[in-house]
């Protein structure tokens, strides 16, 4: 006898066998770009400015206040008595300036003294010659 199953059992079949036993998913597919942005829109045009209130009338200044009368300036006292002054004394007389004396004489320059011995000539030392040569 023979069987004969329908093409669509076959595929239920065979979605159900697989899907049992499926292996790990596959990496994300990439982001699709972002579509266009129209045109912004026209800017509207702005209302008219409110109407300012007239100004109010100023009121009337205050009354000044009434200032008090001023106190009496006490009396001055009586400023003391000076006493006379006494009389200048006479000045004294000038004394007499002598006459200034004679001018002596000026003194002789006294001898130079000896000039000290010269000392010894060092000793020369010896040494070595160094002789640089230009690189070649």
């Amino acid at each position: 006898m023979k069987y004969s199953i329908p093409s669509a059992s076959v595929l239920l079949l065979a979605m159900l066998g697989l899907g049992a036993c499926t292996g790990p998913m596959g990496p994300q597919g990439n982001t699709g770009n972002t579509g266009y942005t129209g045109p912004q829109g026209a800017t509207g045009t702005q209302g008219n400015t409110g109407y300012t209130g007239e100004t109010g009338a100023t009121g009337s200044p205050g009354e000044t206040g009434y200032t008090g009368a001023r106190g009496a300036t006490g009396s001055q006292g009586n400023t003391g008595y000076t006493g006379a002054r006494g009389a200048t004394g006479n000045q004294g007389n000038t004394g007499y300036t002598g006459e200034t004396g004679a001018t002596g004489n000026q003194g002789n320059t006294g001898n130079q003294g000896n000039t000290g011995a010269t000392g010894a000539k060092g000793k020369t030392g010896s040494g070595s010659t160094i002789v640089v040569m230009p690189p070649e």
